[in-house]
Order: structure tokens, then sequence, then C-alpha cells
């Protein structure tokens, strides 16, 4: 490549990735997606939290689960588990029967999404569909480094492969 020349993204095909609720997290995930040739949604319910920000990266900027144009190609990641429409997003992207869903949040920590989930009456083999922790195991602490460990666990995932130095 020479200086200055911009390459495009591969194209991968139909492959969609999706940030639920904005966040740093988010962001980076839209960003580092669209590089990657995925089609890179935001879905954030909450409008007002959308006042005044840019939204640089991404294809898309939708207010509902509906909205996304999920698909059995589409990759889900929930990027804030403290959320209060934790539980009535995750039950309407498990309805879309979507590749891969997965919700950030410390192994060490309960996870919400299940007893929000129960609440509204989701069958536990749906609420198991549900992954979390998410992204390969690198000692992730900034929103890009998670954004990063999780997008390289969703093409290894993707690839049938295990991720890591594993060959």
């Amino acid at each position: 490549m020479r200086h200055g020349t911009r390459r495009t993204a591969p194209d991968h095909g139909p492959r969609t990735l999706v940030a639920i609720f904005e966040s740093p997290v988010a962001d980076h995930l839209l960003r580092f997606a669209a590089d990657l040739g995925f089609r890179a949604v935001l879905v954030e319910p909450n409008p007002q939290l959308l006042a005044g920000t840019p939204r640089p990266h991404g294809d898309q900027t939708v207010s509902s689960v509906d909205a996304a144009g999920l698909t059995a190609q589409t990759d889900v990641v929930v990027t804030d588990h403290d959320r209060p429409e934790l539980g009535t997003v995750l039950r309407d992207v498990l309805k879309a029967k979507t590749r891969w869903v997965g919700v950030m949040g410390s192994p060490r920590h309960a996870p919400q999404h299940v007893p929000a989930l129960q609440a509204l009456g989701v069958d536990d083999g749906e609420i198991a569909r549900v992954h979390r922790p998410i992204g390969l195991n690198i000692g992730s602490k900034t929103p890009a480094e998670i954004a990063l460990s999780t997008l390289a666990g969703l093409i290894a995932d993707r690839n049938a492969r295990p991720g890591g130095f594993t060959f």
C-alpha cells in the first residue's frame, strides 16, 4: 500500500454488529466493526442520551431493536448491563434469533440480565443464549480494549476458531 492511500474494508458478506446502548465501548465497537467489514448499528432507546452527540462511527443509529434489521447474521453486544431497559431490549433481541448475543459485565458480579429476562417470562433456554462475559480474555480495561477483545472473539467464533494463540 502506498503512503496516503486509504484501504477499503473487506466485504465479509451480510455481517452486522449491533451495539445496544450508547457508551464509550459502543463507540469503539462501531468504529472497529465498520473497519472490519460489518454493517455497524447503534440501538439507543433513550434519544436524550444522543442529544448533541456526534455519531462519527457506524452505519445507522436507531431507537429500537425492531428498527435495527436483525438477522441470523447479526451479532449483538449490550454495552451497559445496568440500564432499566435491559430486559425488554434483550427479550426483543432474543425473539429475532440473531447469530450471537452478549452482555458486557464482569464474571465477578451477578448478571443483571437473567432476573430481568425471567421477570418478563423469557424461557431459560433463550436466556442461556446470552453470553457473559464477552470477548477474548486479554485483560481488557479500557473501552477500546474491551471492543477489540469482543470483536476478536466474534471473528474467532464466526470462523470456528478458539481465539488466543492456539492454532
